[in-house]
Parts: C-alpha cells; sequence; structure tokens
C-alpha cells in the first residue's frame, strides 16, 4: 500500500508491503528500504516499532483524520498520513476548500506547562520550541510540526494539562 506521509513541511512517499517498507524523500533524495513491524503495547497507548531489528517506543496520538502526534525520547512530531487513494481524491477536488497548516500542539501526556517559548503573532520555523512540559520530573520540549504563525497559546506557565490538551493554536491557510 502506497502512503503520503508531510513531516515537517516535507512530504514522503512510503510504500508498505508486509514487513518491507520503502521511503523515497522528497526531491532527489536516496530511496531507503527497512524491515519493520509496530505493534501495541497492551494497555497502554504505546506502540513497539522495530526498525531494521532495532526496537523504539513510541506514543501515537490521533489528531484528527490523518494527522497523528508522535512522540519518542523526548521528541515530539505531527504527521500527517494519507494513503494513495486519498491523495488522489484532494488532487480532483482541489482539497474542496479544506484547511490546511499546521494542527495545532497538543499535550502528548499530563504533566505541567513550565515555559511558553512562542506568543501569538509570531512566526515560528519547523521545528522550533513552542512549550516546555513537565513530565514524570522531565522536562520536555514541545516543538513545531512545520513552519506557521501562532494564533493562540492556550494555556500558561505553572497550569497543569491533560493528555490531549490543546496547548497552541496555529494559524490557518484556507485553498
Amino acid at each position: 500500500m502506497k502512503y503520503f506521509v508531510t513531516l515537517e513541511g516535507r512530504e514522503f512517499q512510503v510504500d508498505v508491503d508486509g514487513e518491507r517498507v520503502t521511503v523515497k524523500p522528497p526531491g532527489p533524495g536516496r530511496v531507503r528500504q527497512y524491515s519493520a513491524t509496530l505493534t501495541a503495547i497492551a494497555g497502554t497507548p504505546l506502540r513497539q516499532l522495530v526498525l531494521d531489528g532495532g526496537p523504539s517506543d513510541l506514543v501515537l496520538d490521533p489528531g484528527g483524520p490523518g494527522v497523528w502526534a508522535i512522540a519518542a525520547r523526548g521528541e515530539r512530531w505531527e504527521v500527517e498520513v494519507v494513503d494513495e487513494r486519498t491523495r488522489h481524491i484532494r488532487g480532483l477536488t482541489g482539497g474542496a476548500g479544506a484547511q490546511r497548516g499546521t494542527p495545532p500542539l497538543k499535550a502528548p501526556m499530563p504533566g505541567l506547562v513550565l515555559r511558553i517559548l512562542a506568543e501569538p503573532g509570531q512566526a515560528i520555523s519547523a521545528g522550533a520550541g513552542v512549550v516546555v512540559l513537565e513530565a514524570m520530573k522531565m522536562e520536555n520540549e514541545l516543538r513545531a510540526a512545520a513552519g506557521s504563525v501562532v494564533k493562540t497559546v492556550r494555556v500558561k506557565p505553572g497550569e497543569a494539562v491533560e493528555k490531549g490538551q490543546v496547548l497552541v493554536e496555529f494559524e490557518v491557510e484556507t485553498t
């Protein structure tokens, strides 16, 4: 099955054939092949990704149709995953006036907001720190999935937040 994965404003083509995964980056980059499995860890929000024999634990949090927040090793990314059929339909309809842009930044886990690193109206680049959240006595810098403009900061330092709570919203582009 063929998918189109958008990460930090770059679209990758990902072909999945059983446990064989082929990733084609945008532009002239090198096509890579991996052996991969993704398994749910029962009773937790965790998934175990085994990539070429090396395991990693991930937190996958759905953020809307085709949008996922992925957290691993203190990093967090927002990705959009679209299958070939959906992408084709979007192309035919021109997105049907869909709103596009950076999805809101949500708390990947319960925690305490320590610092806000961006303010409304501020332009930020992909990967820029936006909020520092303390969870389980560790500081986690939550980063922007793509370049955008901060629309609203919905939390303040010292505030306790729940998993999935919207922390920051970004400007939306309309097509």
